[in-house]
């Protein structure tokens, strides 16, 4: 259940003169089933292709996303931003920007590489070690699927020749195992079909508290949102936008000729309609912007809503799913795209 802390309306704070205490107080915020709530709006850490953008520049935005008021920042081993985070963070506190650490919300991924008993709780220690902390808040698996050990645990090496089955009964018990030790405060998975959940919940002793997937307008996740609903299960949209600048993105979303409508109509621009949407749906979002202005913009979701009309007609576009095929090959666990997804490739199957 989400709730709002506070009570100003956000329309009454000038975004050129942003307070972060004055957003944090406002910042809705889920209760999750372990750890502390989420808030609602988080700042994603991966940029495309992976590690190749200038350190330096993604400390910078993380600091300016603190100053503007985010307090939720994910990243991921694959992303190679685990440490640049950390090192942001640290900068925070030191430059009062947060009291400490503990105000923020810091989610990373268990890799495909690493999926396997025996090497989750040593992933975990590393991206701790990494980032210059005690605990994360969430700790997900990134993929329900695994890849053949590499003989360097820092490689983000990726071949669909090496893709295996995971043994997700191993794999969860160890994630458990790592909350047990207060390494982090909660667990979940990423990209987990409605069948992947059930099947994890059939030996689960502590459930997942978060499902990070894609949702956007034209990829609601209507299924899989009464699913996670059902059993206590925050779902959390990455790729709001769909997915621009990632490798399997198209323009679909930001070019839509109804979203753009629906934005000129409410006075906001394309992004904020799609973040709205999703924020509309009950989800947490992971949004991700280098720019100043974009940042600040991404947080102006709270004080309007969208109409009725307006929801029914982002119900009626078709939908498709951009991170349809990374982990399908002919020799691997999945041989098609059906196969991955259990035939959940659009939100409503």
């Amino acid at each position: 259940m989400a709730r709002l802390i506070g009570c100003r309306a956000i329309s009454s704070i000038s975004l050129d003169r942003f307070d972060p205490m004055t957003m944090r107080g406002m910042m809705p915020e889920a209760a999750l089933s372990s750890g502390k709530p989420m808030p609602r709006v988080g700042m994603g850490t991966a940029s495309f292709p992976l590690g190749a953008t200038d350190p330096s520049t993604v400390k910078d935005v993380v600091l300016r996303a603190i100053e503007a008021g985010y307090r939720h920042f994910d990243t991921a081993a694959v992303y190679q931003t685990e440490a640049i985070l950390g090192d942001a963070v640290a900068e925070a506190v030191r430059a009062g920007l947060v009291a400490s650490r503990d105000e923020l919300y810091i989610t990373s991924k268990l890799w495909v590489a690493h999926a396997h008993p025996g090497h989750v709780l040593p992933s975990l220690r590393r991206a701790l070690r990494k980032m210059q902390m005690e605990y994360l808040d969430l700790y997900l698996i990134h993929f329900p699927v695994s890849m053949r050990l590499a003989e360097d645990p820092e490689s983000m090496t990726y071949s669909k020749d090496d893709l295996v089955m995971m043994d997700m009964e191993g794999v969860w018990k160890e994630m458990e195992e790592c909350q047990r030790l207060g390494l982090t405060k909660a667990i979940g998975v990423s990209n987990f079909s409605c069948k992947k959940l059930e099947t994890l919940l059939s030996f689960a002793t502590i459930s997942p508290a978060a499902n990070q997937v894609e949702v956007h307008p034209y990829c609601r996740q209507n299924k899989l949102r009464e699913f996670c609903k059902e059993k206590g299960i925050q779902l959390c949209a990455y790729s709001p936008l769909g997915g621009k600048g990632t490798p399997w993105s198209n323009n679909a979303v930001m070019d839509c000729p109804l979203l753009k409508q629906i934005a000129m109509e409410r006075g906001k621009t394309i992004a904020q309609v799609c973040l709205r949407w999703v924020y509309e749906q009950g989800d947490c979002v992971i949004v991700k912007s280098f720019n100043k202005s974009r940042l600040r913009e991404n947080l102006g979701i709270f004080d309007w809503e969208l109409t009725n009309d307006d929801r029914h007609k982002i119900s009626t576009l078709p939908e498709w799913r951009g991170t349809l095929d990374i982990f399908v090959h002919k020799t691997g666990p999945y041989k098609t795209v059906d196969e991955f997804w259990d035939g959940e490739i659009t939100g409503d199957k």
